[in-house]
Formats: C-alpha cells, structure tokens, sequence
C-alpha cells in the first residue's frame, strides 16, 4: 500500500506541476494578448481560479504523506516515547475525523452546485468541490495507514512527531546530517 502511495503521490507532483505549467502560460499569455493586442482569453480567470484551488488540495495530500506540515512540538518532542505514542494516536483521531467532516460538507457542496454553472466556461460549479472530496479521500488513507502504522508498533521512535517546526529547521538538520556523512568514521 506504500508503494501505492508514493505512486500516486509522484503522479499528483506530476499533475501539480502541469497545473502550474498551465496557470503561468494562462494568465502570461493573457497579459501579454491584453497589453500587447487589445484582447485576451476569456477564460483565463476562470480555470486559473479552479488549478489554483485543486493544486492546493493536491500539495496538502502530498505534504501529508511526506509529514511536511508545520506544527509545534515543542511539548511533544519532551515526552517519553508512550506519550509521543498517545499523541500521535490522539492527534490522527482527531485528523481522521475533521477530514470526514471536509469529505461531507465537500459532498453537500458538490451536490447543491452540480447544475450551477461557471460564468465564462459554463462548466459545473461542482468542480471546485470535488477538489475537497479528493482531498478527504486521500488524507483519510494516509492518516489511517499511518495510525495503523503506530497500532501496529511499525513506526519508529524517531518518526513519533509527524510535524515540522519549521521549515529552516529541517533545512538545518539535512545539512548537518549531510556534514555528518562526509566525515571520516560516520555512519553511512
């Protein structure tokens, strides 16, 4: 199931980045039609609008799966390892149960817009709120995988905080782990 994910994962960094491919050549070639040739894409706008959002519903699963989310855990990183346990375990619980909440309320939404349609292209509303059901799905997979990961005992001490502090301290400690390896006697 790993496998899987990272598949999958791997094909929504490829599909995020045709997105933003997309969106730059859009909105550029709009600006270039609008100030260059006194015209412009009609639905530029709109379907910049709409990659904008699934990119960021698809950059969170991706973040997700690999724990690159910001968090304090200051407190968490003081427990011995049976409290990092129960809140790791305590925490995706309560994970678990906010994206079922996002999963519904993005159904309801999708339901109630299906037959609006968009301004410009005419496409269903509901586009925008499928992004939210293909978010919750996805999550909702990751964090059960990894609680049943921890339930099973198959996650190790060091990976029992799940959040980064911040991001110029995870660069810090990749360029020390690095230095660290370049140094004669280090572990590989």
């Amino acid at each position: 199931m790993t496998r899987w994910l990272d598949r999958c994962c791997t094909g929504i960094e490829a599909l995020i980045a045709t997105a933003l491919a997309v969106m730059v050549v859009l909105v550029f070639g709009n600006v270039v039609l609008r100030y260059g040739f006194n015209s412009g894409i009609t639905v530029s706008e709109e379907i910049s609008r709409w990659l904008f959002i699934w990119m960021t519903f698809l950059g969170a699963v991706v973040a997700l799966k690999e724990h690159g989310h910001l968090g304090v855990d200051m407190v968490v990183q003081k427990l011995p390892p049976i409290g990092k346990k129960i809140c790791l375990a305590v925490g995706h619980v309560v994970m678990l149960y906010i994206v079922w909440l996002l999963l519904q309320g993005s159904i309801a939404q999708a339901r109630i817009n299906w037959d609006v349609t968009a301004p410009v292209t005419g496409a269903s509303m509901a586009i925008v709120y499928a992004s939210g059901i293909v978010f919750s799905v996805l999550a909702g997979l990751i964090l059960a995988l990894d609680l049943l990961r921890l339930l099973t005992g198959r996650i190790a001490d060091h990976e029992l905080v799940m959040v980064q502090e911040s991001e110029e301290a995870v660069q810090l400690q990749q360029i020390l782990g690095s230095q660290d390896a370049k140094e004669p006697g280090a572990r590989p």
